[in-house]
């Protein structure tokens, strides 16, 4: 479903990229390659700055793009966090291991009752949410520790009871409606 504004336009947009500055651009690509199976699709330089442009998607030129610069006295990440979406759980178990062999931090798989993620963090201190969507909604903010050793099942029946404790606990596709009719109310 589209949001459409009283118009008639079709105002919906997708994620189609983000680009971070990194302090050392060649340990981040190469993180990035390992981590998540970006291609390198360009790179070169703009403004006396070095820059990577990485995809895993034919169709995106980047969906990922590295920039030197960063300064070495910044003690934080400026981005609170690169969210990518997967379609089930097999795929994002494939990516729990090929974090875990590229050498992410901090690796917290987790539920927020609508989503099943898996975070780390790259050599930098940069957030990586890797996740797939559940049939359910639930009020957020809610983030609990999974157990990625339980099989599929056992995981999914833990992440639907975790959801269902939620006071406004729903099916997804009724949160969908209720958001777009919503929207469509307000444009």
């Amino acid at each position: 479903m589209s949001f459409n504004h009283k118009n008639g336009q079709d105002s919906s947009f997708s994620f189609s990229h983000v680009g971070i500055f990194v302090k050392d651009i060649a340990r981040m690509t190469q993180f990035y390659q390992q981590a998540l199976q970006l291609f390198i699709t360009d790179k070169g330089v703009i403004g006396g700055k070095d820059i990577v442009f990485l995809s895993q998607n034919p169709e995106e030129h980047h969906q990922l793009a590295l920039v030197s610069g960063r300064p070495e006295d910044v003690t934080f990440s400026v981005i609170n966090q690169i969210s990518l979406r997967v379609k089930d759980l097999p795929t994002l178990r494939h990516y729990h291991a090929s974090l875990k062999a590229a050498g992410a931090e901090r690796i917290d798989p987790s539920t927020h009752g609508n989503a099943l993620s898996i975070y780390s963090f790259d050599p930098e201190g940069n957030r990586i949410e890797v996740f797939m969507d559940t049939e359910w909604y639930c009020d957020q903010p809610l983030k609990e520790t999974i157990d990625f050793s339980l099989n599929d099942d056992e995981i999914m029946a833990r992440v639907k009871e975790i959801a269902q404790a939620s006071p406004k606990f729903m099916p997804r596709s009724e949160w969908v409606k209720q958001m777009h009719d919503l929207m469509n109310a307000q444009a």
